[in-house]
């Protein structure tokens, strides 16, 4: 894990530091695997504000943490605003096409349930 220098830094882990088990048990969450369909839809950092949720602030700030303790995104302050960003290349390294395959099966599960 990272070391955290100044309140304003947060701990990641390591690339060599994620593990699989850790990854799916984030991406299982409905919620959490909600935030990185956003985060990979725009390729973008997006602020926690900019993903809407239908949870509190503090649950939501609870998925964002999950993901980034487990490896899944990088939050980074940029002026007041916490910024999130997937962590792409380090998956992809990791765990060639895992990222890729849970996307397009959550994509396809949810054409699957709004046929219904």
């Amino acid at each position: 894990m990272t070391t955290v220098t100044s309140p304003r830094v947060l701990a990641h882990p390591a690339r060599d530091e994620i593990r699989l088990e850790d990854v799916l048990h984030a991406l299982a969450d409905p919620m959490r695997l909600r935030v990185v369909r956003e985060l990979a839809a725009v390729d973008a950092d997006l602020s926690c504000s900019d993903v809407e949720l239908p949870v509190t602030k503090s649950t939501t700030t609870h998925h964002f943490r999950v993901l980034r303790e487990n490896g899944v995104i990088r939050q980074t302050y940029r002026g007041t605003a916490k910024m999130n960003g997937l962590r792409r290349d380090d998956l992809d390294a990791l765990f060639p096409g895992l990222l890729d395959r849970v996307l397009e099966a959550a994509q396809s599960q949810e054409r699957r349930l709004a046929g219904r």
